[in-house]
């Protein structure tokens, strides 16, 4: 689970520190910074992902496969200013407590041993070009840091920093000194880290654990592809659902031809993939039955069939709400990612009805819980966030393991307000003007409604 993040220089962001929980619900106005969030998280996992190791940052492109299109780094960085770079520190828990022995092969003396890693990067912008400026490494009280030996210089040093003295320090290679080249991308070292020293080839571990951790995010966006009549599936097995919701049907069908089955929680009997989803299908009230049928046998051809209610017919997902294809992408990506992912999704409650809406954060806070997930939403629903303050209230979900936030944009600066909920569920900092000026349209209803009403008794010579 990613614990924290603090970053500079990023679009809106002058300054963000941001605490993570299990769920993490991110509110505020249009335009302030909301989807920025999630944005940097998936530049740093396109990133990741690029067959070119030359690129320093992956801004993406036009092209549909992209997770995010940044455009250049002047459009990236906060107020456009080239000269200033961006700098982020990623705090996560892995899996498991990682043991880095002593590499003189002394297999039972431990070096360090822990389980949260750390990394803080910066990019600058220098001639035209992005350049990783700083890379680290924080792992049991030391600080594995690669940056320039000065200013001016092209070439690097690795070196270590430890709060407890100068217990560890790289060992050179004997021979000549070679010259030592920048970090790869954002997160890796160089080859030559480790082959111009003695002792530093665990540095892989802490490359390795960073890219499982980026590997573990998934995303859902705003915007989902309309249902179709039928859909063709070649037997593949997707990544995810597609940012899109494009490849949720092939996600049903790979986990139902698995034998995969998921629950509710502890003690609650295992269902089939299918019947998870049209359990939840059913207890958001969007439809009675949801089943994926193959069109005849051997064609690859399927079809989403569901029914309203029980007097309702069979009906294809074309032919009813909208809302139902909508919210399917969410309920499957939920539950077909493997625990301990982190999943994004931006404003998962389009196109539902309010009392949906709040139905869905249950299917959340359910999931995260059961299934431990990590959940960051980016919504305007108040509804999805009275739910939550709800279930915290009745002790359904622990309030610490729940972090909401407030984004505003001020003077064009981003700003993040942290809600300071209670044991019960109250938001002790409610922000002015949360969800619009609701005492305003109360008052400006009923002095439209007095105003009419003298209107209509002078008319009637009242």
């Amino acid at each position: 689970m990613i614990n924290e993040l603090h970053l500079s220089n990023f679009k809106a962001w002058k300054k963000l520190d941001i605490k993570l929980g299990r769920v993490t619900g991110l509110f505020g106005t249009n335009s302030s910074g909301k989807s920025s969030i999630l944005q940097f998280l998936l530049m740093l996992k396109q990133t990741k992902n690029a067959t070119d190791r030359g690129l320093v940052l992956d801004l993406g492109g036009p092209g549909p496969d992209q997770l995010v299109n940044l455009g250049t780094f002047k459009d990236m960085v906060h107020k456009h200013q080239e000269s200033s770079p961006l700098k982020w520190t990623i705090e996560w828990n892995l899996n498991k407590t990682l043991k880095i022995t002593n590499p003189s092969g002394k297999r039972s003396e431990v070096l360090f041993e822990g389980n949260i890693l750390e990394t803080e990067v910066e990019v600058s912008f220098k001639n035209q070009e992005m350049k990783s400026q700083f890379l680290a490494y924080r792992f049991a009280d030391h600080s594995f840091e690669m940056k320039p030996k000065n200013e001016a210089a092209k070439e690097y040093v690795i070196q270590v920093n430890s709060k407890k003295g100068e217990d560890f320090q790289f060992v050179r290679q004997k021979g000549r000194v070679w010259t030592m080249p920048s970090p790869i991308k954002t997160h890796l070292f160089p080859d030559q880290a480790k082959t111009y020293h003695q002792n530093a080839d665990f540095l892989s571990f802490f490359e390795f654990e960073y890219e499982s951790m980026i590997d573990r995010i998934y995303y859902l966006g705003p915007l989902r592809e309309y249902p179709k009549r039928e859909y063709q599936w070649s037997g593949a097995s997707p990544f995810d659902v597609g940012s899109r919701g494009e490849r949720t049907v092939d996600a049903i069908l790979s986990a139902t031809i698995r034998g995969e089955k998921r629950n509710l929680g502890y003690r609650k009997p295992f269902k089939t993939f299918q019947e998870i989803i049209a359990h939840w299908l059913k207890e958001l009230g969007l439809i009675q039955s949801f089943s994926i049928k193959e069109i005849a046998v051997g064609s690859n051809l399927y079809q989403a069939i569901v029914k309203r209610d029980k007097e309702s017919p069979e009906a294809f997902l074309t032919d009813v709400g909208f809302g139902v294809s909508q919210v399917l992408p969410a309920l499957v990506l939920l539950y077909y990612v493997p625990e301990g992912s982190t999943v994004l999704m931006e404003q998962p409650e389009i196109h539902l009805h309010p009392s949906v809406q709040s139905g869905l954060a249950d299917v959340i806070l359910n999931v995260a819980k059961h299934r431990n997930l990590q959940v960051i939403v980016e919504s305007h629903s108040e509804h999805l966030l009275r739910r939550f303050q709800r279930r915290i209230a009745e002790e359904v979900y622990p309030a610490n393991e729940l972090k909401l936030y407030f984004c505003d944009s001020i003077q064009g600066e981003s700003k993040l307000s942290d809600l300071d909920v209670d044991l019960f569920g109250d938001i002790r900092n409610w922000p002015e003007n949360f969800f619009g000026d609701e005492m305003a349209e109360i008052v400006a209803t009923r002095s439209a409604v007095l105003k009419r009403k003298m209107q209509e008794a002078k008319k009637n010579g009242g």
